[in-house]
């Protein structure tokens, strides 16, 4: 197993789960795909017989040597967020759910990572799923089992698990995918264009540059101060939300949003 000192999630710098660490949100991603083994990240490669750890046996087989349900068994759900960091999905699952999950790279066309209108408990404003023709990404697909998906669900209050928008194509991943959407919509800059996910430091720093109201409504006049302010004050992360909605900076879009909408709508009232 991963016994390897060399592929421990201390030895690859993937440690740090956004949920302790706000400011590092969305986490760090992995390099390639692997299985998320523990403490552990055991690398995958592709080949005539699918999925192998480097060096060694088939996903399958070692996922069966761990007693866990194989591939075919498990849901797949598209990670836009800090679900395609190792160290939150270990966060989620421990204490919970086995913490043996294949993540696995895949080529999408039409998504791009958004940036959801709300504000999360830990203080970070996390990602949400934008429909883009004619973009093209990279995401890690999470292969759940039937014991972590719930497990996983239940941490994300803030979204609802679809299936993959008819809009949106993997080019290099499974036939069916699952994917939350998220409930509050995503936010738009003045001109209307939506936000692209970034580091959460040079995030914070441009929404408060974008619109001055929300420095004078959080008190925060950088990242800092604005984490540290809104994570253990539920009617401010409401105050920020409602702001947005109510200067017109929230997106619904089709498909993604909290109900069946017909068209994109760009909301001006809270």
């Amino acid at each position: 197993m991963g016994d390897d000192a060399g592929r421990s999630l201390a030895a690859l710098g993937l440690t740090r789960d956004p949920i302790g660490h706000p400011l590092a949100y969305p986490g760090r991603l992995p390099e390639e795909s692997g299985l998320l083994d523990g403490d552990h990240f055991l690398a995958l490669r592709t080949g005539p017989r699918g999925w192998r750890i480097a060096g060694g046996a088939t996903l399958d087989d070692a996922l069966r040597d761990r007693g866990r349900p194989l591939l075919a068994d498990r849901r797949p759900v598209l990670a836009v967020g800090s679900n395609g960091s190792p160290a939150q999905v270990r966060r989620k699952l421990a204490g919970q759910a086995q913490v043996i999950v294949p993540m696995t790279y895949v080529t999408v066309g039409g998504l791009v990572a958004g940036v959801s209108a709300h504000v999360s408990r830990p203080g970070y404003v996390p990602a949400a799923p934008v429909l883009a023709p004619g973009a093209t990404g990279r995401f890690v697909v999470l292969w759940l089992d039937e014991e972590q998906l719930p497990v996983v669900d239940a941490t994300e209050p803030n979204y609802r698990r679809i299936p993959l928008p008819g809009a949106v194509s993997l080019e290099d991943g499974p036939a069916a995918c699952g994917l939350y959407a998220g409930r509050h919509g995503c936010l738009v800059d003045r001109r209307g264009r939506p936000f692209h996910l970034t580091g959460q430091a040079a995030l914070l720093a441009g929404l408060l540059g974008d619109l001055p109201e929300l420095g004078r409504v959080t008190g925060a006049d950088g990242p800092e101060e604005f984490v540290a302010r809104v994570r253990d004050d539920p009617g401010l992360r409401e105050a920020v939300r409602a702001l947005w909605r109510r200067e017109g900076r929230v997106l619904l879009q089709a498909g993604l949003g909290p109900d069946d909408i017909g068209e994109n709508t760009r909301e001006k009232t809270a």
